[in-house]
């Protein structure tokens, strides 16, 4: 059965909605009644969504995207745009590599977040959904400045949400445990198996139940929270 949400008349951007978690919270969004832009670096073809080129790492293409669409109130932002990297220890990492991943993963939500929240301001609402790990919780081998990374979204979020607290904007971070993504699947078999056996409920999330929990913090319905760190992990998390 699929879940919708009431969210008529409501204008939401999604980055990285090209594919994966993105894309099934751009859908969801849509088939409640928002009006969906994509920000995404890929061309995204999504029925009922608009789609602008974006790299959240550059500012410039943050403020573009803001002017095309002619500066008009966000009511929800979904900062879901990440990179994973390479599965591998720390100290074999090129440090490119983990600038990359902290540029998209954390530099990004701030960027994008810091042009954004001042149309939310004007308008005194809005619901901001950062996407975080169960990597940034637990912090995982093999991972470890991903970790840092989504670490750092979870405490983004936390400080924002106290600041933003006299007003009836939200946010929020959702911290998944792998999901069945091409951004999973690509660390191999494996590792992929290797995921699994260690979930209580052994098997990948699926992109739209991670879709289905961020819809419900957009919403009404979730108005009272804020600060918060939703798991969907399969069990995984252990706090």
């Amino acid at each position: 059965m699929a879940v919708t949400f009431h969210l008529s008349n409501q204008t939401a951007i999604v980055t990285g909605g090209a594919r994966g978690i993105g894309r099934a919270v751009s859908q969801l969004l849509q088939t409640s009644g928002a009006e969906v832009w994509i920000w995404d670096i890929d061309p995204v073809e999504l029925a009922g969504t608009r789609s602008i080129s974006v790299d959240v790492t550059r500012r410039n293409d943050i403020t573009r995207a803001l002017s095309l669409m002619g500066y008009k109130p966000v009511d929800i932002l979904v900062n879901d745009a990440g990179y994973l990297g390479p599965y591998r220890n720390f100290d074999a990492f090129d440090p490119v590599e983990w600038q990359h991943i902290l540029q998209t993963n954390l530099v990004g939500v701030l960027e994008v977040t810091y042009q954004v929240l001042p149309l939310m301001r004007k308008a005194g609402k809005g619901r901001i959904v950062n996407m975080g790990s169960l990597a940034g919780k637990e912090g995982l081998p093999s991972l470890a400045v991903y970790s840092a990374a989504s670490a750092g979204v979870i405490a983004f979020t936390k400080a924002l949400s106290r600041e933003v607290s006299d007003t009836d904007i939200r946010v929020n971070c959702v911290a998944p445990g792998p999901i069945d993504t091409r951004m999973i699947r690509d660390l191999g078999n494996e590792t992929v198996d290797a995921m699994i056996s260690a979930s209580p409920l052994g098997r990948l999330g699926d992109p739209n139940e991670v879709a289905a929990l961020i819809g419900w913090l957009c919403s009404d319905a979730s108005a009272f929270n804020t600060g918060a760190v939703f798991d969907m992990s399969g069990g995984r998390a252990r706090y």
